[in-house]
């Protein structure tokens, strides 16, 4: 892909260099303006203080908490022998807004009764302290102590252990930025039981204190210091990714607590002004039951070598099961014991590292500590589906995974987690048995609700040896089998594993929790993915109409389009202003003077996606936003037009424009003949056809 930055300089027309728009996390200075809340909390914070005054004081936390207590686990048995989980699985967020209607008037003091282990109140006020000329605040946990809030932070542990989506976080570690938006479940942060540690934590404890806080505060925080306790540094966190979001109006309240948890924040403690808002015990965030934990152990042990090989573990269920979640657990704990785990993305609408529609395969080195859109990164290995279901063409689907496949390395020690789509009926049931055979799964996974029998059956090995694939059928060949020469094929087998859970329709609409739809969330993954482009320093954000782009001719790229029918002649229209799949084709592109426009789409690998802002037709030139390193643009000789659109806040909110905004019309109707995508399905059988 021959390309240059488009400027308004003759001499550097000719430049060829490439212009890295990448920026490197940065911590920019922040201000002690910006310290204040947000104007919601500012109102919750004035509403508060008034009523104190005629509030009784509340029922300060006890010395020493006690033990956060477990719900028995209920666990059930199989003829197969895999492990049952109890349907305590995951608070989702529907869940906990139930929660808080129902508990979000309790006082503080009944609160505690409850939950004597969380902090909230003024507990904060006791174990917490702010340094407003440095913009930190230091807290000091004692073991089994929790505190779940909404906002964004970094975390470092200064003293201690403390736990994070199932990762711990030790004294000597790096710190970590927490994400914990309205759109998903708040956060919980756990102290767990200290590092062995010969030195005397009392002298342990000042030395830590003295480099963060004045006098008077290490005072007041030493008298909460005990051998297990632990002390985190929480400092307020502004990022690229957080100021685009927040530039536009519909998410700028994205990390505040909603509306039915603003009875249940905690308002003026040494936490909010750094971006943090606590929330009372009637708000329980994520809860990991006991036989969940029990599968985590599995995996973990298997992974430590417990058994022969490297663990493969497939993660499978219906949709709004915590599908997503409990991957991010699982990854998480792995991270405990080894320095990576590889990931290998088969979900195309809820995808966890890309935008969606894309199937990826990447290698993770750092914990998930935030929902998909707050850690957005290239993977090693990518191809461009272009849709956010496969049922439009289900070979193209499987052949695309069994590429990535081929592309991981054989020799390759390092454990690796299968994410599925939601779709468990049907055709996708045939999909799911498909990959069972196709890659050498180790582990099985199945979450589902308490009549998850209904939605999808059992695939257990057993099941696997009769059920019919899409492209598998018994008796079926396995990984190896394709890989190499083996004309018989060994018995498939693998440990099965069901998780139930009694929540059903996390994502449906009506809950409180904000963004939540699915399509909300894929715009915010693209929205997270452009947000690359914004430059690290501090300062306003740029719209993307003003950034500078990249000029691409079009003799050297071909552009085609994947699951539509598109005229030759209507190609640019359906192109111009959309999210193309930066790809490279194994041949070369050949030009006769005039554009490369493909009739049929390869599966061929894609580097990242780009925003085709213009077409030139008198110069023959492309005009390409994207976030991805120059070096690697160099190989880009194909761009795919898919379904996944631009968010409509970004055409909507241009500014510098008088008049109607470009791409943006209300004067357009899908009740016209014709004047929809006309869709292609490729292969899709009735059940009564397949053989």
């Amino acid at each position: 892909m021959k390309a240059k930055k488009v400027t308004n300089s003759k001499s550097s027309a000719t430049s060829q260099k490439w212009k890295d728009v990448r920026g490197k996390r940065y911590r920019p200075p922040i201000s002690s303006s910006n310290l204040n809340s947000t104007p919601v909390m500012v109102g919750v914070i004035k509403d508060h203080k008034e009523a104190m005054k005629k509030k009784p004081t509340v029922k300060r936390l006890k010395k020493k908490p006690k033990p956060v207590s477990g719900k028995s686990a209920k666990t059930k048995s199989f003829t197969n022998g895999n492990m049952g989980l109890d349907s305590d699985e995951f608070q989702d967020s529907e869940e906990y807004s139930r929660s808080v209607q129902g508990n979000g008037l309790e006082t503080q003091g009944a609160t505690e009764d409850k939950h004597p282990c969380r902090l909230d109140g003024k507990s904060l006020h006791q174990c917490a302290e702010r340094d407003d000329q440095r913009k930190h605040a230091v807290l000091v946990m004692q073991k089994g102590q929790t505190l779940c809030f909404r906002g964004k932070c970094f975390l470092t542990c200064l003293y201690g252990r403390v736990e994070v989506m199932g990762f711990t976080i030790e004294e000597g570690q790096q710190s970590y930025p927490l994400f914990s938006p309205a759109s998903h479940c708040p956060l919980t942060i756990t102290a767990t039981e200290g590092c062995d540690d010969s030195r005397d934590y009392e002298s342990a404890a000042t030395e830590i204190l003295c480099n963060y806080l004045p006098a008077a505060s290490q005072k007041k925080l030493l008298k909460k210091v005990v051998s297990n306790s632990s002390i985190i540094l929480l400092e307020p966190m502004e990022i690229p990714l957080t100021r685009f979001l927040s530039s536009f109006s519909n998410l700028s309240t994205l990390f505040d607590p909603t509306m039915a948890e603003l009875l249940s924040a905690v308002p003026d403690t040494p936490l909010n002004g750094l971006g943090m808002i606590p929330l009372v015990g009637s708000i329980e965030g994520l809860k990991v039951s006991p036989s969940c934990r029990a599968s985590l152990d599995a995996v973990v042990s298997a992974c430590r070598g417990d058994m022969d090989g490297c663990a493969v573990v497939l993660v499978c269920g219906a949709k709004n099961v915590g599908k997503s979640t409990f991957i991010r657990m699982v990854i998480n704990t792995l991270l405990n014991h080894t320095t990576s785990v590889d990931y290998l993305e088969a979900d195309l609408g809820q995808t966890e590292f890309t935008p969606a529609s894309c199937l990826s395969l990447l290698t993770v080195r750092e914990p998930l500590l935030g929902p998909p859109f707050t850690h957005q990164r290239d993977p090693d290995h990518m191809v461009y589906y272009g849709e956010s279901s496969c049922q439009s063409d289900l070979s193209r689907y499987l052949e695309s995974l069994k590429s990535l496949w081929h592309r991981r390395s054989s020799s390759k020690e390092t454990p690796i987690v299968i994410n599925t789509m939601g779709w468990v009926k049907g055709f996708g049931l045939q999909l799911l048995v498909d990959m069972l055979r196709f890659f050498p799964v180790s582990h099985v996974i199945q979450l589902g609700h308490a009549d998850s029998t209904a939605q999808c059956p059992a695939l257990t090995p057993e099941f696997l040896r009769t059920a019919h694939g899409f492209q598998t059928h018994p008796p079926a060949q396995t990984a190896l089998d394709e890989f190499t020469e083996n004309t018989q094929s060994p018995p498939l087998t693998y440990v099965h594993m069901t998780i139930y859970s009694d929540f059903e329709r996390g994502g449906s609409q009506g809950t409180t929790t904000k963004h939540q739809r699915s399509n909300e969330l894929r715009e915010l993954s693209v929205l997270a993915y452009l947000s690359q482009l914004q430059s690290a320093d501090p300062g306003p954000v740029r719209p993307l109409h003003s950034l500078t782009p990249y000029q691409v001719p079009h003799k050297d790229v071909a552009l085609g389009v994947v699951h539509f029918d598109v005229a030759p002649n209507d190609m640019f229209y359906a192109a111009n202003s959309s999210l193309v799949g930066l790809c490279c084709l194994a041949e070369k592109v050949t030009s006769k003077g005039g554009p490369v426009l493909l009739s049929q789409a390869p599966i061929c690998p894609c580097v990242g996606l780009g925003v085709l802002r213009g077409i030139d037709m008198a110069r023959g030139l492309y005009f390409v936003l994207t976030p991805v390193n120059p070096a690697v643009l160099r190989k880009v000789n194909c761009l795919l037009l898919g379904a996944t659109s631009l968010p409509s806040c970004i055409l909507t909110t241009q500014g510098g424009f008088q008049g109607e905004l470009p791409y943006v019309t209300s004067e357009y109707s899908f009740d016209l003949t014709g004047a929809g995508k006309l869709r292609v399905f490729k292969g899709l059988q009735r059940s009564s056809q397949m053989h």
